[in-house]
């Protein structure tokens, strides 16, 4: 996990973003542990509090539960509300992607042939 001490985003929303896309790729699976709060605040090298406030947001979101005593698991996910994150995520970073293009007086047409050019390129 990599956290930027310079960046304008909060290191416990970078710990969550971090976490999140874990669990929504699937290489966190249902029922596996995080990390110990203790344990990622150790090897981040920052507060107890900020891991556990990343924690509760994902706790909040609903994709992981807290075990008294044991810890945080990553919880079942319903396909349909992946398939939505994943959706609204996009919806984002086109939406970032737009307001940069008419920043760059950018036309649709040429946004979509860079759009087009970069699915080639990714071998999709």
């Amino acid at each position: 996990m990599k956290i930027y001490q310079n960046s304008s985003e909060p290191i416990y929303k970078q710990i969550a973003s971090q976490i999140r896309e874990q669990i929504l790729t699937g290489k966190l699976k249902e029922g596996e542990p995080l990390p110990s709060i203790r344990r990622l605040a150790q090897e981040l090298r920052i507060s107890v509090i900020t891991t556990m406030k990343a924690y509760k947001e994902l706790s909040n979101e609903g994709l992981v539960t807290a075990s008294k005593g044991k810890g945080y698991y990553v919880n079942a996910q319903d396909k349909q509300v992946l398939i939505e994150q994943h959706l609204r995520g996009l919806e984002k970073h086109l939406m970032d992607a737009i307001y940069s293009a008419r920043i760059a007086g950018l036309g649709l047409d040429e946004v979509q042939q860079m759009l087009a050019a970069l699915w080639e390129i990714n071998g999709e």
